[in-house]
C-alpha cells in the first residue's frame, strides 16, 4: 500500500526535529516575560504561515539540502561579493552580468545591502528602513527574486544581508517609538538621562570614534537617550524583548521565502546588553542565534546562516557553535584572523605569527559549519592581534599593530602598500586600514613608479593571497574587482555622503572595459591576476581534499618565511605551502615526506614539482598544493 507524505506531515516532522533547539532556548531567554505564552503562540503561527507560503520550488530545494547537508562545504563553492549598483547599476543589470561570474567559476554571490535603507548616509546600506522592500534605486522585490532565480538556474547560490543589531531611526518601529507607542519604545534601549548610559559607557568599545563617538544619542522628540552602537541613525534593538525576536524571525522567514540561500546576519556580537561588559558575544547572543537557526530549519531549511562577528579568534569560533550550541548555531562565520594574518605575513615577510595564531586558536575541523575566508571585504581591516599572541613570537602587540597600520597606509619606510587610515582612536592607539587588495598588495605604487619587478611581486602577492583563502577551508569570498586588480578609488572624496568614510576608497565601481580586456588575455597585471584567480578557482573545484569538512592541520615549516597546512583527507593529505618572502626559499623533501607528501604533484598547477638536491625550491610568493 502506497504511503504519501503531505506538506503538513513534513512541517510536523521538521517542527519535531528542531523543537529541542528552539523552545528551551526561548524559555531561557524570555520565560519570565509576562507575554511569553502569547509570544510562543505567535511564533508557532508565524512558522506555519511561512511554511504555507513557501513555493513548491523552494520546498524541493529544502529536500535536496536535507539529502546533501554539506552542500556549502564542497570545494566547488567560491563566492563573489559586490554592491549591486557598483557591479551592474541595478538588480536587472545583475542578470545580464551573471555569465561573467560563471566564466570566472563563481557559485556563490553576496549581494551587498540591497534592502531599503534610510536616505542620505546609510552606513553603506546597513541602516535599514524596511526589511521587506528593496532599495528603490536598485529595483523591486520582484527584481530581487528574478536575480535569485537566474542565479539558481546557473548553479549560483545567493547571500543577502539581514542586519540584526539595529534598524535605521526611520524604520517604522522607531517612528512609532518616537510617536509615544510604548510597545515600540520597548523595541529599543532608551534612557531618560545620562545616569545609566554613563555607567554602560565605562566598559563599551567605540566602533566609529571619529564620526560617531560614544554609544548613545539624544533623541529630542522622545527626550531620551537611545543606544546607538554604530551611528546616531542606527538604533540598537532590544533583544531582551521577545517581540523583537518574533518580528525579526518573521523578517528572516520572509527573506528566505524569496529564495535566499544564505542570510548574512550583520553585527551579531552586539545583540545582548549586560552592564559591566563590552556588550559583545554575551551568552544570550548564542541562544538567540541557536533559536533563529532552529526557526529556519523548521520552515525554510534550505537557507543557512552566515554570522558576521569580527572579533578575536576565541570569540569568533563560538559563532560556529561550541558546547551546547555545537553544530547548531552558524553554518558560516568570517575567518577574520586568517585575513589579518595574511596581511601581517606579507608585510613582515614572515609567517611565524600566522602559524602560531592559526595553530593555537583554531580547531582542525568544525561540526556542520565552515569558514568564510577572504582577503578583504567592504569594511576596513582592524589589526586583531593580541598582545599574548604577539609576545609568543617575540613581538610587542601594540608595536606590531602600529607597524601594520603604518605599513599599509604607506607611511612606513619601504612599504609597498597604498592605503588610508580609518577611524584612528588616539585613546587606544587603534588605527584601522582601508584599501583595495591590489593597492595594499603593492600594485598601485608599483604602477605609479613604473617598477616592473615590483609589479610582478604585487601580482604574485594578490594571487598567493587568494590561493591561501581558496585552500584553507570553507568558502573563499572574492570582493568585486579584486580579480581585475582594481586599485583605490579616490573619487569618493568628492561625494559629501561618502567623503567622511575612507572605506569607500576600496569600493570602486566595476570597470567592465577592463573585464572585457582581461577576458581576451594579455600580459598586463590585471590580465595576469584574472587568469591566476580563475585558474585557482577551477583547480580548487577539482581538488576534493579542499572540501570544508576535511581537517586543516597547521604545520611548522623549518623556515619562518613559509606558511603551510595539511588538508588531512581520507584519501591522503594535501600539503598547501606558501612563500610569503620576496626571495627564493627551499624546503627539504624529507620534511615534506614526513608530512605526507608522496607524489610531489601540485594540485594547483596540476603538474609535477621539481625536487632536486633534496629540496623543493620556491620562488617569491610561491603557492603549491602538494599531494
Amino acid at each position: 500500500m502506497a504511503t504519501f507524505v503531505t506538506d503538513d506531515d513534513l512541517f510536523a516532522m521538521r517542527m519535531d526535529r528542531s523543537a529541542d533547539d528552539l523552545w528551551p532556548w526561548l524559555e531561557r531567554l524570555y520565560g519570565d516575560h509576562p507575554g511569553f505564552d502569547a509570544f510562543v503562540a505567535e511564533l508557532r503561527s508565524a512558522l506555519a504561515d511561512a511554511w504555507g507560503a513557501r513555493s513548491g520550488r523552494l520546498k524541493r530545494r529544502d529536500l535536496e539540502r536535507d539529502l546533501q547537508p554539506d552542500w556549502f562545504q564542497r570545494p566547488g563553492m567560491c563566492g563573489y561579493v559586490f554592491y549591486v549598483d557598483l557591479f551592474a547599476g541595478d538588480l536587472r543589470g545583475v542578470v545580464d552580468r551573471l555569465d561573467y561570474l560563471v566564466d570566472l567559476g563563481i557559485t556563490y554571490v553576496h549581494l551587498m545591502p540591497c534592502l531599503m535603507p534610510r536616505d542620505g548616509d546609510a552606513d553603506g546600506g546597513y541602516s535599514v528602513r524596511d526589511y521587506r522592500r528593496v532599495d528603490p534605486r536598485l529595483g523591486t522585490m520582484d527584481d530581487l527574486e528574478a536575480v535569485i532565480e537566474a542565479c539558481h538556474d546557473r548553479g549560483i547560490v545567493v547571500c543577502l544581508d539581514m542586519v540584526l543589531n539595529h534598524t535605521a531611526r526611520e524604520h517604522d518601529w522607531a517612528v512609532r517609538a518616537r510617536e509615544g507607542q510604548d510597545a515600540y519604545a520597548d523595541f529599543y534601549h532608551t534612557f531618560p538621562d545620562r545616569t545609566d548610559p554613563d555607567r554602560w559607557e565605562a566598559t563599551l568599545d567605540e566602533v566609529f570614534p571619529d564620526t560617531a563617538p560614544g554609544n548613545f544619542t539624544w533623541c529630542p522628540v522622545m527626550e531620551r537617550w537611545v543606544w546607538t552602537t554604530f551611528n546616531a541613525h542606527q538604533w540598537d534593538l532590544n533583544w531582551s524583548n521577545p517581540q523583537v525576536f518574533l518580528e525579526m524571525a518573521r523578517v528572516m522567514l520572509f527573506l528566505a521565502n524569496r529564495g535566499v540561500d544564505v542570510l548574512r546576519f550583520d553585527a551579531v556580537a552586539f545583540l545582548w546588553k549586560r552592564l559591566g561588559t563590552r556588550c559583545q558575544s554575551e551568552p544570550e547572543v548564542h541562544m538567540i542565534l541557536h533559536a533563529l537557526r532552529a526557526v529556519g530549519r523548521i520552515a525554510t531549511p534550505a537557507t543557512i546562516h552566515l554570522e558576521e562577528a569580527i572579533v578575536g579568534p576565541a570569540e569568533m569560533l563560538t559563532y560556529l557553535g561550541q558546547g551546547a550550541h555545537a553544530g547548531r548555531e552558524g553554518n558560516l562565520a568570517y575567518h577574520n584572523s586568517l585575513m589579518v594574518q595574511i596581511w601581517s605575513a606579507m608585510a613582515t615577510r614572515d609567517a611565524g605569527l600566522m602559524t602560531h595564531v592559526l595553530d593555537t586558536h583554531f580547531p582542525v575541523a568544525l561540526p556542520n559549519a565552515t569558514y568564510a575566508t577572504y582577503l578583504r571585504c567592504h569594511d576596513d581591516i582592524g589589526w586583531a592581534v593580541t598582545d599574548e599572541d604577539a609576545s609568543a613570537v617575540g613581538l610587542g602587540g601594540a608595536a606590531h599593530r602600529a607597524f601594520l597600520s603604518d605599513f599599509y597606509d604607506g607611511t612606513f619606510p619601504g612599504s609597498f602598500a597604498r592605503g588610508a587610515l580609518f577611524q584612528e582612536n588616539p585613546a587606544t592607539g587603534d588605527k584601522r586600514i582601508s584599501g583595495t587588495t591590489a593597492s595594499l598588495a603593492g600594485l598601485e605604487r608599483a604602477l605609479a613608479e613604473g617598477d616592473a619587478d615590483a609589479i610582478d611581486q604585487a601580482v604574485h602577492r594578490i594571487v598567493m593571497g587568494h590561493a591561501i583563502i581558496a585552500s584553507f577551508g570553507g568558502i573563499p569570498l572574492i570582493y568585486m574587482g579584486d580579480e581585475l586588480a582594481l586599485t583605490n578609488d579616490y573619487d569618493y572624496r568628492d561625494d559629501p555622503t561618502k567623503a567622511h568614510d575612507s572605506r569607500w576608497l576600496h569600493r570602486p565601481a566595476m570597470v567592465w572595459d577592463a573585464a572585457v580586456a582581461v577576458g581576451s588575455g594579455g600580459n598586463g597585471p590585471a590580465a595576469r591576476v584574472f587568469a591566476g584567480i580563475r585558474h585557482l578557482i577551477a583547480r580548487r573545484a577539482a581538488t576534493r581534499e579542499l572540501d570544508g569538512s576535511v581537517p586543516c592541520v597547521i604545520l611548522h615549516p623549518p623556515d619562518a618565511a613559509l606558511f603551510a597546512f595539511k588538508r588531512d583527507a581520507p584519501t591522503g593529505p594535501l600539503i598547501c605551502l606558501f612563500n610569503v618572502a620576496d626571495g627564493w626559499r627551499g624546503v627539504s623533501t624529507e620534511w615534506l615526506s614526513a608530512n605526507g607528501v608522496t607524489a610531489f604533484h601540485d594540485a594547483l598547477s596540476d603538474g609535477a614539482v621539481a625536487h632536486a638536491d633534496g629540496h623543493v625550491h620556491l620562488p617569491p610568493q610561491a603557492r603549491i598544493w602538494l599531494r
